[in-house]
């Protein structure tokens, strides 16, 4: 499918495309936000997008499992996924500043007084071990107080009281980063989290690392993907801009002074993440469109890890080739949570091409820190087939002579293998050198055409000769 030059990736356009193409499911009952509704999006986790039309005490419908699948991913954005990756390609290259506007459908309903997070939205209670209800689609926007650049990522959030939200601050992101600066001149940080937001947000809040350096303005950058400037207004009780199309903001300030106790709640590594004490957003407006749609979250759910498997193949990719010539490819595998594990393909063209495939992979380590296994196969192999992956290991790799293993390499925190995230990274060498490609070239079969109907099941015409 073709990408196009300029793309409406506004929430609501894209849930219209998705429900055209039959990606958008809705449940029929009322639902329950306390543990039912999470517990549905797991099991249908990977599937279609739920809709939950009637949730018990609340009038606002819920999306669930949005982007949890390549199909949905692909119906939103009206693309395949090779154009998704030029999408976020092109995100970095060419930011567009974001858009004024005076008319925001975000701010129809504003709410600056006696304000009550827990009656305004339909947060769900996930797992019966979580410390209780969660944000956690939700989009936190910041403009860093020393650079005056904006940022734009995911954070967990716990309601702890009618407009007291904690939030979860993982060391070395961006967030963590402004806080800290705001902290140490002892002033608390304005903030505003959208949920519901452009599709294009989405995606440019979960690009981490190298690709998203601390001083692009990920507003723009999100104009950048999806070609088309993003329309913000003023905050009204922060001097921020927002987007202007979501369905809720929240605004508020992390305050300065010590935080209080948040979680334990399910990751996306299938662990509870434990009780710790953490900065609090206090609120100081809600507003939201005219009959808001909520947007969850399963912290242990495909959408939480489909989110960047976009992303960190588009920046594997624009590193490995800039590196390595022969790089054709690459795939951030499921089992591997689109994040741990990595598949690159390559194309060995000549005898001087041959060790290009280990550089690969130490190139791979450095362009993403949380990678702990590379695999590289030859451009015969479909890296998108686990089988065909397993294949090459079978029949190509020596394990005395194809492991590479980094020792004592920085990794993620979450992974309890390692140790507080320090563990060794393994590359897998199961390409063949190009001197012996022949030799271990499959056999081709002849082209033949299988129209529909061309095979039917015929117990009778079995058991003619039987």
């Amino acid at each position: 499918m073709p990408i196009l030059n300029a793309l409406d990736t506004s929430f609501r356009a894209a849930l219209g495309r998705m429900a055209a193409r039959g990606r958008i499911h809705s449940y029929q009952g009322v639902a329950d936000t306390h543990l039912q509704l999470a517990a549905f999006m797991k099991k249908l986790d990977g599937q279609e997008a739920l809709l939950f039309s009637r949730v018990k005490g609340y009038d606002t419908p819920i999306i669930g499992n949005l982007l949890g699948s390549k199909e949905n991913c692909e119906a939103a954005f009206d693309t395949d996924f090779n154009g998704i990756r030029e999408m976020i390609g092109r995100a970095l290259a060419d930011p567009q500043a974001p858009r004024l506007v005076t008319n925001a459908p975000v701010q129809t309903v504003q709410i600056t007084a006696d304000i009550d997070v827990e009656k305004i939205l339909p947060a769900l209670m996930h797992a019966p071990k979580d410390a209780g209800r969660y944000i956690t689609a939700g989009i936190v926007i910041v403009r860093d107080p020393e650079t005056g650049v904006y940022n734009a990522s995911y954070h967990r959030l716990q309601l702890l009281g009618p407009d007291r939200l904690g939030i979860k601050l993982d060391f070395g992101r961006h967030l963590r980063l402004a806080y800290e600066r705001a902290q140490a001149r002892g002033q608390s940080l304005p903030v505003a989290v959208c949920i519901g937001a452009d599709l294009a947000l989405h995606f440019t809040a979960a690009t981490m690392g190298s690709q998203m350096p601390e001083s692009a303005d990920e507003l723009a950058v999100a104009g950048g993907l999806s070609g088309r400037p993003l329309t913000v207004a003023k905050a009204l009780t922060q001097d921020l801009i927002v987007p202007a199309e979501a369905e809720y903001v929240l605004e508020g300030e992390i305050l300065a002074e010590d935080g209080e106790l948040e979680g334990p709640f399910g990751e996306f590594v299938g662990f509870a993440a434990p009780a710790a004490k953490a900065p609090v957003l206090k609120l100081s407006a809600v507003t939201h469109r005219d009959k808001p749609i909520y947007h969850a979250i399963n912290g242990y759910g495909r959408e939480t890890i489909m989110l960047r498997k976009y992303v960190l193949e588009a920046s594997l990719l624009k590193v490995l080739r800039a590196a390595v010539p022969i790089v054709v490819d690459a795939e951030m595998t499921a089992g591997g949570l689109h994040r741990f594990h990595a598949v690159v393909q390559v194309n060995k063209q000549s005898s001087q091409h041959d060790g290009f495939q280990r550089n690969a992979i130490l190139a791979a380590f450095g362009a993403l820190k949380d990678l702990d296994m590379v695999i590289v196969v030859d451009d015969d192999i479909n890296i998108r087939d686990p089988q065909d992956v397993e294949y090459a290991l079978a029949t190509r790799m020596e394990a005395s002579q194809d492991l590479i293993i980094v020792p004592d390499a920085r990794g993620h925190e979450y992974v309890r293998i390692s140790r507080n995230g320090i563990r060794a990274k393994l590359g897998i060498d199961a390409t063949v050198p190009f001197e012996h490609k022949e030799r271990y070239r499959r056999v081709q079969f002849a082209e033949v055409d299988t129209p529909p109907g061309a095979f039917l099941a015929d117990e009778a015409a079995i058991k003619e000769w039987l």
